[in-house]
């Protein structure tokens, strides 16, 4: 698991951007994971600066949502169909028939579910996954004792993601959604590469978790060290409770990059 702990958020976010960027100048047509929340917004920023003042083209790449909540109109500002449009794919020159992000208002989530990860075989699998993480460890939405083998399913959210969520809800937890559909652990263990994204000392025991902690279903990210190509991405605070490499580290401009 190589880790690349930067100075700041700014920092982090260019450095997770060059990695996305990279991915689609070698591969134009590259499948992508994406996230939401708050931690992501400043790779989306710079991408979009790349795609106006540099001429990143995203016009061939396909996208593929972590997750939706179930029961919200697509217009409502908390959903995730809103977020990423007004966040990003508004932006750039993504083209809106290789979006996809599951559909939390279908009848039967169940076969949304289904349909999305034939979905993502259909597209050829999932190049570049780009994860955040939640303080109890969640990748997606898959909460602590979710198990490593599962697949998009719909899931009830832990009180302590409601919680941090309700943030996007007007800081009202009984406005939050209680169920989500969510790519499962599998799915994105089965990305070719992945990058995780963490900013603030709140995520800074998740983080010591992730790297240091036995793989458990417990702790969902800590899956990521049997992956043969992730990628931390951090800043000062999330890699505070960090132990020292045995592998020492690389220093660049505002940046060190260690190896676990």
């Amino acid at each position: 698991m190589k880790v690349i702990v930067t100075d700041d958020y700014e920092i982090m976010s260019r450095e997770a951007a060059k990695v996305v960027a990279a991915e689609v100048k070698s591969k134009p047509d590259s499948v992508f994971a994406l996230p939401t929340g708050g931690t992501p917004l400043g790779l989306y920023a710079e991408l979009i600066r790349m795609h106006k003042e540099e001429g990143l083209d995203l016009s061939k790449v396909s996208t593929f949502n972590l997750d939706e909540y179930i029961g919200l109109p697509l217009n409502h500002e908390s959903s995730y169909h809103y977020y990423m449009y007004d966040k990003f794919f508004n932006h750039v020159n993504v083209s809106e028939d290789r979006v996809r992000i599951p559909n939390g208002l279908i009848e039967n989530p169940e076969e949304e579910s289904l349909a999305y990860e034939w979905a993502i075989k259909r597209a050829g699998g999932i190049d570049l996954a780009v994860l955040g993480i939640g303080r109890n460890g969640h990748i997606g939405f898959n909460e602590p004792k979710t198990e490593f083998g599962s697949l998009t399913r719909p899931i009830y959210l832990a009180k302590r993601t409601i919680e941090a969520n309700a943030r996007f809800f007007g800081e009202d937890p009984d406005s939050v959604p209680r169920q989500a559909i969510s790519m499962g652990i599998r799915t994105i263990m089965n990305s070719t590469k992945i990058i995780l994204l963490a900013s603030g000392a709140e995520k800074a025991r998740a983080i010591n978790q992730t790297v240091h902690g036995p793989v458990t279903e417990m702790v969902p990210s800590s899956v990521l060290q049997l992956h043969p190509d992730c990628t931390l991405i951090l800043d000062e605070a999330a890699a505070d409770e960090l132990e020292p490499s045995a592998n020492g580290f690389v220093p660049g401009p505002g940046t060190r990059t260690m190896i676990y």
